[in-house]
């Protein structure tokens, strides 16, 4: 297999199909293709989440400004694209609890933040664990923001749907394939591909979620960053507990800084109610097994102990917090004794089957600290978006069109019709809207 391309996207989740979704409809001419080494699209992080079609009151808007209006326009426009192709949508909205007085500030931050970024009164209101009983009798907490405007989704089948509007304006989406190596030749990217086949392109955007750190490094791009992998597992909850609530409950976080975070009680939009994730440390994007985390423990011990991921691996307060995620694991009644805590009628001996796991990838920067937000790189002649886990799914379809009217605007991808109808709406609207 001998193919040329002008743009190859490397990552068939949400964000890399996103991305061939509007270069397809700007650019009808350029021959573009998708690479995922998956036998499907979304088969990872992109499918692997709680569904949740988040509300934009967790971004600091003067921090990640971008990132909250990505959210915020990423909810009306998953509304309009599943009303568009029929696909699973529901408007249920969310809880965040404070299980103690101190954690009311935070919610009274994550109100203030949510109505700076674009929510009306009717969208979002602060309760006391009064006025909640009132509506949720089975939540225990001290307080409550209670988010009407976010919703429930199945990525998965939208990541499908949107690949398959790309491939319909001629992308072309080469599937059970992992790139190998790539290495620039006589003025292109030659891509070898399981090691035996290689394709030509123009331009490349790496889009690869677990594997993007590594796709960096090996064109010699963001050497400085290190990528360390968390497993978030689920357990399903019986029939019996699907009333228990009318919709998802979360816990304020104890430790943002990390990613940490406590399990939360998931209404999906089929209706089942699971909890989770945890995070557990593993050592690879693939870390779903043992036999997968023993293979790769050395090489990636071997990398972390060289880079700024070091002083994470030493930091204690991580090793305390990964300890307890390792617990959760091995633990049942302990990831579920979360949940309980501010659900306190969840008996786990009744929960006894296990959801489908996924793998988050964080990035470590060089002085041994989580970054907080995606890493967008610019190259002579490739892109890279490492880190991209927030807005992650909700915002992706905005995001993505940010990231292609930004290599216009900087001259790597010129678009050729940026007035184009790209489904629901006119390229040009999405890129006022941010």
């Amino acid at each position: 297999m001998s193919h040329s391309f002008d743009i190859v996207i490397v990552g068939g989740g949400i964000l890399g199909t996103s991305i061939s979704y509007y270069l397809s409809c700007l650019n009808k001419s350029k021959k573009i293709a998708v690479i995922e080494q998956a036998h499907n699209v979304a088969f990872h992080t992109s499918g692997r989440n709680t569904g949740k079609v988040h509300a934009p009151y967790l971004y600091n808007p003067e921090k990640k400004k971008l990132f909250a209006k990505a959210a915020f326009r990423g909810y009306e426009m998953w509304e309009e694209y599943a009303a568009l192709r029929n696909l699973p949508f529901k408007k249920d909205g969310v809880i965040e609890v404070a299980l103690e007085q101190k954690d009311i500030r935070v919610l009274e931050k994550y109100l203030k933040w949510g109505k700076q970024n674009g929510l009306e009164d009717s969208d979002i209101k602060l309760m006391s664990n009064t006025e909640l009983r009132k509506i949720e009798p089975e939540i225990k907490c001290e307080a409550a923001l209670y988010v009407y405007k976010d919703g429930s989704a199945d990525y998965s089948i939208f990541t499908d749907s949107v690949m398959k509007d790309s491939q319909a304006n001629g992308t072309k989406l080469i599937l059970d394939t992992r790139v190998t190596r790539i290495k620039k030749e006589h003025g292109k990217w030659e891509i070898t591909l399981d090691g035996e086949h290689k394709i030509f392109a123009k331009f490349l955007i790496n889009a690869a979620g677990g594997e993007a750190v590594n796709i960096a490094h090996d064109v010699g791009v963001a050497e400085e960053f290190t990528d360390v992998h968390f497993r978030g597992e689920y357990w399903r909850a019986p029939k019996e507990y699907h009333d228990l609530t009318k919709t998802s409950v979360y816990s304020v976080p104890e430790f943002p800084d990390y990613p940490f975070l406590d399990p939360h009680w998931i209404i999906r939009v089929d209706g089942r109610c699971e909890i989770g994730p945890n995070a557990v440390p593993v050592f690879s994007p693939y870390g779903y097994s043992k036999t997968e985390n023993i293979k790769e423990f050395v090489p990636k011990m071997l990398e972390m102990l060289g880079s700024g991921a070091r002083k994470a691996i030493f930091d204690k307060q991580f090793q305390k917090l990964a300890i307890n995620e390792i617990q959760s694991s091995m633990s049942k009644s302990a990831m579920i004794g979360r949940v309980k805590r501010f659900l306190p009628k969840i008996n786990a001996d009744k929960i006894t089957e296990k959801g489908t796991a996924g793998i988050r990838s964080s990035v470590i920067d060089g002085d041994g600290k989580f970054v907080p937000d995606a890493i967008l790189i610019d190259d002579d002649m490739s892109f890279h978006i490492l880190n991209y886990n927030s807005p992650g799914a909700t915002g992706a379809l905005p995001f993505s069109a940010h990231i292609v009217n930004h290599l216009d605007m900087v001259g790597l991808v010129k678009i050729e019709d940026p007035n184009a109808q790209c489904g629901p709406w006119k390229f040009g609207s999405i890129i006022d809207g941010l």
